[in-house]
C-alpha cells in the first residue's frame, strides 16, 4: 500500500502536537486528519475511516480511553489500528490503553524520526496480514475467518479486536504447542513494537471471556498454549 493511500487521524488537545506531528506525517506522504478531542475523533473516524489513529490519552471532553472503547464498538472500526500517543507513562495508563483495544502505546516527548519509524512498523503489519492467504481455518469448535478478521463459534461470528484476533490465530494455529512469551510479543507485536510486560496477559484475559477459560493455559514462566478440548 502506497503512502499516499493511508489515511492517518491525528488526535490530541494541543495545537502543537497536531501540528508538529501532522507536519512530519504529511512529509512522509501519508493522508491526514486531525481531532481535538474525543468527541471529535469518533466523528472523524466515523467520516474517513482511517487505517490508523493516533490518540492522546489525557483530553477534555472525551478521553482518549474512552474514544478508544467506543470506536472499537463502532461498526467498521473494530479493527481500525490505534496507538495511545500520551506523557503519562504510568503502567496502569498502559493496562487501560490495552483492555480496551490499542494496538500500541507512545510515550511523548518522542523525535519524529522514531514515531515514523514505529507507525511504519503499525503500517506493516496491515500489510502482511491483508496478504494472508483469506481461506476459513478450522480449528476444533472454531472457523477463523482471516478474510473477515472474525471468529466463527457455533455458527456465531465474533468481532475481535485486531491483537486479540491475531493472538488467538497465532495459539490456535497449532493446538498444544506452547509459545513463549517473547515469540508471542514477536509474532503478534513485532520487534520494533515496545510494549509493556503484561499486554499478554491482558489480550488473555479478553480471550478467555469471550472464547472460553478452558481453551487458554498458562504455562508458568513459559507462556501461553491453545487446547481445542480441556485437559
Amino acid at each position: 500500500m502506497k503512502n499516499s493511500d493511508i489515511r492517518i487521524l491525528l488526535v490530541d488537545d494541543e495545537p502543537d502536537i497536531l501540528e508538529i506531528v501532522g507536519y512530519n506525517l504529511k512529509n512522509e506522504g501519508y493522508k491526514i486528519y486531525t481531532a481535538k478531542n474525543g468527541f471529535e475523533a469518533i466523528e472523524k473516524a466515523k467520516e474517513h475511516i482511517p487505517h490508523l489513529i493516533i490518540l492522546d490519552i489525557m483530553m477534555p471532553e472525551m478521553d482518549g480511553i474512552e474514544a478508544c472503547e467506543k470506536i472499537r464498538a463502532t461498526k467498521g472500526l473494530e479493527n481500525v489500528l490505534i496507538t495511545f500517543f500520551t506523557a503519562r507513562n504510568e503502567d496502569y495508563s498502559q493496562m487501560a490503553g490495552f483492555e480496551v483495544g490499542a494496538d500500541d502505546y507512545v510515550t511523548k516527548p518522542i523525535k519524529p524520526k522514531v514515531l515514523i519509524s514505529k507507525i511504519k512498523a503499525l503500517l506493516r503489519r496491515v500489510d502482511d496480514v491483508n496478504t494472508e492467504a483469506s481461506e476459513q481455518i478450522t480449528i476444533g469448535e472454531f472457523i477463523i475467518d482471516r478474510e473477515e478478521y472474525v471468529i466463527i463459534k457455533n455458527c456465531k461470528k465474533m468481532s475481535l479486536p485486531r491483537k486479540e484476533f491475531e493472538l488467538f490465530a497465532l495459539l490456535a494455529s497449532k493446538p498444544g504447542k506452547v509459545f513463549k512469551r517473547d515469540d508471542i510479543l514477536n509474532q503478534v507485536w513485532g520487534n520494533e513494537v515496545v510494549v509493556g510486560g503484561r499486554t499478554i496477559d491482558v489480550h488473555i484475559r479478553k480471550l478467555r471471556e469471550k472464547l472460553g477459560d478452558n481453551h487458554f493455559k498458562t504455562i508458568k514462566g513459559v507462556g501461553y498454549k491453545f487446547v481445542i478440548d480441556e485437559d
